[in-house]
C-alpha cells in the first residue's frame, strides 16, 4: 500500500453474493491468527489444517486476510489505537484479531464494500458467541474507520513516537540496522510488508522455457523472464491459484525463487556427477532442480526426517516427472551418515534456519522468531554441515545454503567450520554463477543477495573438498 485507500466501488450483486460466501473464510482466517499467536508457531501448519473445507476462492480469500494481517498488524494496531478507548494490552486476543482482520479489509481490499466488510467480521464475533456489548465496541470502531479512512495516514506516513511503523520486532529491526543501515534495513521491512513476486524454475525435461512463456501469453498471463536464472520466469501480476496454470499438470515448472534457483547453479555441472546428495530436501524444490539437471546417469539420494515433507517431496517429483533418479531416504543427515553411505560427488545441504530471507513469503517469521533462536539454530547448522562433508568424496563442491540474512548461520558459520576443516576452501561464487549475478557476490565469494522486488534474501556457499596428499 503506496498510497491512500481508494473508495470501494459500489457492490455487484456478484460482489454481495461472493461476500456473503466470505465469511466462512473471515471466521477460518481470525482462527487461524489466534491459533498461530497461541501457539507462536509456523501459521502454514495452522492454514492447511483449518482450511480443509474451504471452496479455491474462500481459501485464497482467507490467505489474504492471514498474511495480510501478519504483514500490516502494527500499523493496524496503530489505526484502531486511534478509535478505541480501550488498551489494546487489555483486549482479548480474539477482540484484536477481530479488529485487525475488519481494519485491513477496509484499509487494504477496496473491492469488499466497507459496510459489508464490517457487517460479515462482526458477524464472526456473533457467531463465536461473544457477547452483544462486544459486538457493539468493535462495530463502532470499523465504521469510525470507514468514516475517516481518507484520513488516516498510509503505512509508509504513520509514525510512532518518531519512528516509522516497519511491522517488524524491535530487535529485529536493531540487528539489521547495525548490519546494513538504517535506509537499507528500512526498505527490507517495507518490501517484506508487500506480496511477493510468483517466480516459477522452467522443468525442461518436459518443455522449454520459452515454450511455457508462450502458453502462458496465449491466455493472457504475463510472463517475464528472470534476469539471472536461464530457467526462471516471473508473472508478475498472476493472482489466480498456481495449480491453475498451463503446464502444472503436465509438470513444466515449479514455484521456487530466483535466489533459490541460482544457489543450485554453485555445484556446477552436475553431468560428471554420478551421486549426488540433498541432505536436507524439504518440500524438494531444489531437489527437483538437482534432478533435473543431473545426467541420465546420475543418481540422487534426498534425505528428509518428516513424513507429511517426505510424501508432499514425492508427489512433487512424480507430477515433474523427476522421481525416477531420485531416492527419498525418511531420515535425519545424522542417522543417514551411520549407514556409512558410499561417498557423493556432490551435496546439497539447505539446512534449517531463522528465514529472516524470506519473511516477504512467510510473514509469520518476524512474529515468531526471537533473538536466541539464532544461536541454536547456528548449532545445528554446524553440525549438518560436519555430517555433511564427511560424506563428500575428494574433489567434489558441498554447497551450504539458507534463507537467512542473518552472520551466525552465514558467513561465521562458513567461517568456523574452514578453521576446524581446513581440506576445505570457498568456491568463488562468481566462477559459477551469471555474470548478471556477479553483484550477489561478495569479496570472499559467498553469494549473499539482499530481499529486493524481485529476489529474497538467501545466503549460499560452494565448499570443495582437497584432502591432503
Amino acid at each position: 500500500m503506496t498510497s491512500k485507500p481508494r473508495k470501494s466501488k459500489s457492490p455487484s450483486r456478484k460482489q454481495q453474493t461472493q461476500t456473503a460466501k466470505n465469511s466462512s473464510a473471515r471466521a477460518t482466517a481470525i482462527d487461524i491468527l489466534l491459533g498461530r499467536q497461541t501457539a507462536n508457531t509456523p501459521v502454514d501448519g495452522f492454514f492447511n489444517k483449518l482450511t480443509t473445507q474451504l471452496s479455491p476462492r474462500d481459501r485464497g480469500f482467507a490467505k489474504t486476510l492471514v498474511y495480510g494481517v501478519l504483514r500490516q498488524k502494527q500499523y493496524l494496531d496503530f489505526i484502531i489505537e486511534q478509535f478505541s478507548k480501550h488498551p489494546l494490552k487489555k483486549m482479548k486476543p480474539r477482540t484484536l484479531v477481530t479488529l485487525e482482520t475488519g481494519v485491513y479489509q477496509l484499509l487494504f481490499l477496496d473491492r469488499i464494500p466497507p459496510s459489508a466488510a464490517v457487517h460479515a467480521t462482526i458477524d464472526t464475533l456473533k457467531d463465536a458467541g461473544q457477547p452483544r456489548w462486544l459486538q457493539g465496541f468493535a462495530n463502532g470502531i470499523l465504521r469510525n474507520v470507514t468514516r475517516k479512512k481518507d484520513a488516516l495516514p498510509t503505512p509508509e506516513q504513520a509514525q510512532t513516537k518518531g519512528y516509522p511503523i516497519l511491522n517488524h520486532p524491535g530487535w529485529m529491526i536493531d540487528r539489521w540496522q547495525h548490519q546494513f543501515g538504517k535506509k537499507k534495513s528500512e526498505d527490507i521491512c517495507r518490501l517484506n510488508n508487500t506480496e511477493p513476486l510468483l517466480t516459477l524454475r522452467v522443468n525442461t525435461r518436459v518443455m522449454p522455457r520459452g515454450e511455457l512463456v508462450t502458453a502462458f501469453t496465449q491466455q493472457n498471463i504475463e510472463a517475464v523472464n528472470c534476469t539471472h536464472s536461464n530457467l526462471g520466469i516471473h508473472l508478475p501480476s498472476y493472482t489466480g491459484m498456481v495449480t491453475d496454470l498451463p503446464g502444472f499438470p503436465q509438470g513444466a515448472f515449479q514455484v521456487q525463487d530466483e535466489s533459490a534457483q541460482l544457489a543450485t547453479v554453485l555445484l556446477g555441472s552436475l553431468h560428471d556427477k554420478n551421486r549426488i546428495l540433498d541432505g536436507c530436501a524439504g518440500l524438494g524444490g531444489k531437489t527437483s532442480h538437482l534432478a533435473q539437471l543431473v545426467a541420465d546417469h546420475g543418481e540422487i539420494i534426498a534425505v528428509e526426517p518428516d513424513q507429511r515433507r517426505a510424501n508432499l517431496l514425492l508427489e512433487n517429483l512424480t507430477r515433474l516427472q523427476l522421481n525416477q533418479q531420485t531416492t527419498i531416504v525418511q531420515s535425519s543427515l545424522e542417522a543417514f551418515a551411520a549407514t556409512r553411505p558410499q561417498g557423493f560427488d556432490a551435496i546439497l545441504l539447505d539446512v534449517p534456519c531463522s528465514g529472516t530471507g524470506v519473511i516477504r513469503r512467510h510473514p509469520d517469521i518476524r512474529w515468531n522468531r526471537c533473538p536466541s533462536d539464532i544461536a541454536e539454530l547456528q548449532k545445528n547448522q554446524i553440525q549438518l554441515l560436519t555430517i555433511g562433508a564427511s560424506l563428500l568424496n575428494p574433489g567434489g563442491i558441498l554447497v551450504y545454503a539458507t534463507c537467512s540474512m542473518e552472520p551466525e548461520e552465514d558467513e561465521e558459520n562458513i567461517a568456523r567450520f574452514l578453521a576446524a576443516t581446513p581440506n576445505y576452501s570457498i568456491v568463488d561464487a562468481r566462477t559459477l554463477l551469471p555474470a548478471t549475478a556477479h553483484c550477489f557476490v561478495d569479496a570472499q565469494g559467498l553469494f549473499k543477495p539482499l530481499p529486493t522486488p524481485t529476489n529474497d534474501g538467501f545466503f549460499a556457499a560452494a565448499l570443495q573438498y582437497a584432502p591432503a596428499l
